[in-house]
């Protein structure tokens, strides 16, 4: 029996398909967590695996994204199967500093493990280089193991590590990782 070979394509999305900026959050699996160390030169980092009656799934809150607000200071761009749908979406936002802040990556389950993720880093590069970033940046949760494998996957490197941020609330016990992409 053959494989389905599916053809994605990365397109910035703008006001002719700003509907797609509306792709819906899905579950992700919480299986581990990673910890950040720092030696006073460089970072590196341990994992650890929860057992399997520990791991979850956990899905982010959807956001209401409105093109026309928000087309001044972020870029948009989709992931669109052979029927061209729009599967997989990275919003990246403009920042005072020369790093590109990638606000949202999001794959819908289905089409995970094909790559896609990875073409829209590589379409986030086209854009921290077209307005003049020297890379991007963005902020996993220590907890999301499979999201902080992948920027390391796809060359980003540890650059901080904020353990106070989630104190007093809901995800108290929680860790921010700063992760960055050079592209110089």
């Amino acid at each position: 029996m053959r494989g389905i070979f599916i053809m994605y394509t990365i397109q910035r999305i703008t006001e002719e398909n700003k509907s797609d900026i509306h792709l819906l959050n899905e579950p992700f699996k919480i299986w581990g967590r990673m910890t950040p160390l720092f030696d006073g030169k460089a970072w590196s980092y341990q994992t650890k695996e929860l057992p399997q009656e520990k791991q979850y799934e956990m899905c982010f809150p959807d956001f209401e994204n409105n093109y026309d607000e928000m087309k001044s200071e972020y870029f948009f761009a989709g992931a669109y199967d052979g029927q061209g749908t729009c599967i997989g979406l990275a919003v990246y936002k403009n920042d005072w500093f020369d790093y590109l802040y990638l606000d949202d990556l999001k794959v819908n389950g289905s089409h995970r493990g094909h790559g896609i993720g990875k073409m829209l880093i590589e379409e986030g590069k086209k854009i921290a280089l077209e307005n003049g970033y020297h890379g991007i940046y963005t902020i996993s949760q220590d907890n999301n193991l499979s999201a902080d494998l992948f920027y390391l996957k796809n060359g980003f490197e540890i650059g901080g590590f904020n353990t106070q941020v989630y104190k007093g609330t809901k995800q108290e016990g929680k860790s921010d990782i700063y992760f960055y992409l050079n592209i110089e």
